[in-house]
């Protein structure tokens, strides 16, 4: 059986989690050897990062890493197209989250304590989700007809923690209403439903432990 180094509410967990879903693959969940980032962890996973993934004594981390590796050891169901194009499609969409949307939500996480409140950059972070949020908006419509795959098990996780720091941090981000019809979709899909069914609680009790 696969194992998974993971924490319960990282968001690439989930992702991560979302596309062995899709695959219909089953797997054993564990909390990485001494904590995220320890030394003990290291010993196994040599970048110490999460998610990382064991397949019979191969061990690879990163989850874009990993859903690209579940991929071709295990086709089907897919999460490419068969096409070259709607592959590069999907990977653009996966890639934009990953270097692009992903990093402009994570600048939030060193300021949810209300210790830490920094209207400033709660207001800098609004418009750059927003515009983020508008290129995102743009790069799936030019491939609105792709069925659930890579480029779609990150964003919905991304979304649940902007529309969940969104009123506790005061944001101001402008959603396109494409988008809100793609986040309605992507939240049906049976891999990121079963998962969102267990992920949202913890999320939402992680941020209210943060709030105290």
């Amino acid at each position: 059986m696969l194992t998974l180094y993971a924490l319960p509410v990282s968001l690439y967990s989930a992702k991560t989690r979302i596309a062995l879903r899709h695959k219909r693959l089953a797997w054993r969940e564990e909390l990485p050897p001494g904590g995220y980032g320890a030394a003990e962890y290291k010993r196994i996973v040599a970048s110490g990062n999460l998610p990382a993934l064991v397949d019979d004594g191969f061990i690879i981390a990163d989850s874009e890493v990993i859903a690209e590796y579940l991929e071709e050891r295990f086709p089907e169901p897919p999460l490419l197209p068969a096409d070259p194009r709607g592959r590069a499609r999907m990977r653009e969409r996966s890639r934009f989250h990953d270097t692009r949307l992903e990093p402009a939500l994570r600048v939030l996480f060193g300021n949810l304590d209300p210790d830490s409140c920094d209207d400033d950059l709660y207001a800098r972070q609004s418009h750059a989700l927003t515009e983020r949020l508008g290129q995102l908006a743009r790069i799936i419509d030019a491939a609105s007809d792709l069925p659930f795959g890579l480029g779609d098990c990150g964003l919905p996780v991304t979304f649940a923690w902007i529309d969940a720091l969104t009123p506790r941090l005061g944001l101001d981000v402008a959603w396109p209403e494409e988008l809100r019809r793609y986040q309605t979709r992507t939240a049906a899909a049976p891999a990121v439903a079963e998962e969102f069914a267990t992920y949202l609680p913890i999320l939402h009790q992680w941020l209210d432990a943060k709030e105290g």
